[in-house]
Parts: C-alpha cells; sequence; structure tokens
C-alpha cells in the first residue's frame, strides 16, 4: 500500500507541472483526461495529508497525557486523544479503499435494461416504477438521461425499457443493479388484498463508442418495420422501426421510439455495442478472476439481488445482508446509502483479494 500511495504522490506531482503547461490546452482530450486524473489524485493527496497532520496531534497528545499533572487537563487531553484517534482511523481507511485501482470501466456511460419478469401486469408496473426510480437518482446527479426503446402496458406498467445515462460516474454507481429485484405488494388490481411476488430483471452494460467496438457491415441483418404500441399507439405509417441481428453472436436490438428509421437504427447500433462490449468484457473478466464470482457486482442477470417489501416499507439487499426501512424514499430516487454501501462492500472485497489488508 505505501509502495502505491508513493507512485501516486510521485503522479501527482507531475501532474501539477503538466497542467500548468500551456500547450496542455491545444490538446483538449489530453487535457481533459489529465484533469480527471488530478482531480482524483488530489483527493489521495488531500486525505494523505489530513492522515499525516493528525497522527502528529495524536503523538503530541499523547505526550501531553503522558507529562500533564493537572488531572482536569489531561483528562480533558485523553477525550481530545479518542477524537483524534477516530479521525485518523476514519481517514485512514477512506485513504486504503481510494488507493484500490480504479476500475477503467467506473467512468463510462450506461445503457440500462429494465423488463417485466414472472407477475403478468404487477411486475410490468413495478418495471415502471424502477425506472422511475433510476430516473430520478439521475437527475439529482445532474446525468443526462434518454430513452431508446420502450413497451408500455395498457395500464402504465413497462413491459421492457432500454435508456442511456451519461455523467460523471455512471457505471460506478450503477454497475451493481444487474440481476433480479423481487417485489412484494398488493397490487392496485387485487381486491382481496393479497399480496403478490412479481420479479424484474435489470441490465447494466457499459456504452462502447465505435472505435471500442468494431462491427463489420456483412456481419449484421437490418430489418425495418412499422412501430406498434398498445391499443394502437404510436403506430406509425412508415416503416421507422428498425430490428438488427448481430450473426455471430445473435444477439438482436429492436428500436421504435423514434419516428425516424435513422435515428432508430443509430440507437440500435448503440445499444448492439453495448450488448457485444459487455459480453466480451464479461469473458474477459472471468478469464482473468479464473471464473471466480464476487458476492457483489458478479453482473449475473439471473441472480436475485434485491427484495423490495411494500407492507412492511422494507428493501433487502441479498448480497451484502443490508436490510432498510424506508423503501418508500427509496422508490423516490434517495439511493445514495443503498448505493454506497454496495460500493463500499466490493471495495473491502477487492482490499482482501488484493492483499491490500496484510501490507497497511
Amino acid at each position: 500500500m505505501n509502495e502505491r500511495l508513493s507512485s501516486l504522490l510521485k503522479r501527482y506531482g507531475e501532474l501539477s507541472l503538466l497542467i500548468q503547461n500551456p500547450d496542455l490546452v491545444k490538446d483538449q482530450k489530453r487535457y481533459r483526461d489529465a484533469m480527471k486524473e488530478y482531480s482524483h489524485l488530489g483527493e489521495i493527496a488531500g486525505i494523505h495529508e489530513r492522515v499525516e497532520a493528525l497522527k502528529k496531534q495524536i503523538d503530541e497528545t499523547k505526550l501531553l497525557v503522558q507529562e500533564e499533572k493537572d488531572q482536569e487537563m489531561k483528562e480533558l487531553a485523553r477525550e481530545e486523544l479518542k477524537e483524534l484517534e477516530a479521525k485518523f482511523a476514519e481517514n485512514k481507511d477512506k485513504l486504503k479503499f481510494l488507493l484500490v485501482p480504479r476500475d477503467p470501466l467506473d467512468e463510462k456511460n450506461i445503457i440500462m435494461e429494465i423488463r417485466a419478469g414472472t407477475g403478468g401486469e404487477e411486475a410490468a408496473l413495478f418495471a415502471s416504477d424502477l425506472y422511475r426510480m433510476y430516473s430520478r437518482f439521475a437527475e439529482n446527479r445532474g446525468w443526462k438521461f434518454e430513452i431508446m426503446n420502450s413497451n408500455d402496458t395498457e395500464l402504465g406498467g413497462l413491459k421492457e425499457i432500454v435508456f442511456s445515462v451519461s455523467g460523471n460516474n455512471v457505471y460506478e454507481n450503477l454497475r451493481y443493479e444487474s440481476g433480479v429485484h423481487r417485489v412484494q405488494r398488493v397490487p392496485a388490481t387485487e381486491a382481496s388484498g393479497r399480496i403478490h411476488t412479481s420479479a424484474v430483471t435489470v441490465a447494466v452494460l457499459p456504452e462502447a463508442d465505435e472505435t471500442e467496438i468494431d462491427i463489420k457491415q456483412e456481419d449484421l441483418r437490418i430489418d425495418v418495420m412499422r412501430a406498434g404500441g398498445p391499443g394502437g399507439q404510436c403506430v406509425n405509417t412508415t416503416d421507422s422501426a428498425v430490428r438488427i441481428t448481430h450473426l455471430p453472436s445473435g444477439i438482436t436490438v429492436h428500436c421504435q421510439d423514434e419516428k425516424s428509421q435513422i435515428k432508430n437504427k443509430a440507437k440500435a447500433m448503440r445499444i448492439l455495442r453495448a450488448r457485444i462490449y459487455e459480453m466480451e468484457e464479461a469473458k474477459a473478466q472471468a478469464e482473468r478472476a479464473e471464473a471466480r464470482k464476487t458476492q457483489v457486482g458478479s453482473g449475473d442477470r439471473s441472480q436475485r439481488i434485491r427484495t423490495y417489501n411494500f407492507p412492511q416499507n422494507r428493501l433487502t439487499d441479498h448480497r451484502i445482508n443490508l436490510t432498510m426501512y424506508k423503501l418508500d424514499l427509496i422508490m423516490q430516487g434517495d439511493v445514495v446509502e443503498l448505493f454506497d454501501a454496495l460500493k463500499l462492500s466490493a471495495k473491502e472485497e477487492m482490499l482482501q483479494t488484493s492483499g491490500f489488508e496484510a501490507a497497511s
């Protein structure tokens, strides 16, 4: 850990000089990358300085406790020492987590897919609720949100919705949402008041650009058709809907939300690239980890990750054994505490497997 810290602090010093170079601004991409790295390393440098300052204060206060003759002053020094040691431990933990190598995917934008599973109309209604939860969280973060394809039901639910989210560290915050989300509640259509259990699947795909995924035109089959919707809604008089099949992988993408065939094709290609990128990244991760799955973030869409129990206002994340009794607030987009707990658990596991614990 100390070696990595020294290396990062050295790099921070180099960047401090580099960003003052007027020639750097001429290359906008290089400038943005340098500023992003400088900001991240600046946080590490700041917490390291705090840790060192607290260590010095602790040594001075310990000396005061040993040498002070006045009992009242001695007791005050002991109290101050406790506070300093608590702050020191807190900041040291923060520093330790920041030193865990970042996943290069964390800064990527995403494409999220939500699909109603078992439970019929109730599952579709819950899919709509989940979409609203994620969209409100995204709005609070100032992220950009774009619907790419959707399939509504007559009662206002969603059989399927695909949307993109772009902004700072989007994938880092939403990557652990892939899997099966189970809901327990009394449906609005249930007259007897019985609790039903339904399920919705969520997939979070890091978005790839054209330079990262090379898709050959001859590997594609593109079909065009008229868009359709419930009760005749969204039905076009032109063949604007697009279905693209990637022949080597068998992946099929359908887009019909736009009235323009060109726009639907562009959105479909973005989704296709993301799905192929995710598939290739999953293979690479499996090889690197020798098929070992972590408890958080394996990305397995068939894994039941969470239960939303509405009668008890309870949410349970089964991967980290976290239970929260504020489901009403969570469904309004108040998910920071939940997402932070998932990120923390994943980092703790990375610390254990990387040997940082022993080194620290």
